[in-house]
């Protein structure tokens, strides 16, 4: 693997970890694509640095879990901002 793949991916998974980052939000900080940043944390990281890539699979199934919640807030503001109230 390229040199410059392996340091995009382990400064993904640091600053996935050291923000609570959801995959979306770590490709727009790093103007990169949403499938680049998966693929850099779910398949390339397992090959540079195991620990690093465990600690990253916990954040990511976290945010899995609670993407539901995430979800419906945002559909709420929506709405009470159509009507005028936020």
């Amino acid at each position: 693997m390229r040199e410059y793949i392996e340091e995009r991916a382990t400064e993904l998974a640091i600053y996935i970890i050291n923000n609570k980052a959801t995959v979306r939000s770590t490709a727009k900080k790093f103007c990169i694509s949403k499938s680049t940043v998966h693929k850099d944390v779910t398949e390339r990281l397992w090959e540079i640095n195991k620990s690093l890539a465990c600690e990253v699979k916990a954040v990511l199934q976290t945010n899995k879990i609670n993407r539901h919640i995430r979800g419906g807030e945002a559909t709420k503001n929506k709405y009470l901002k159509a009507k005028g109230i936020c």
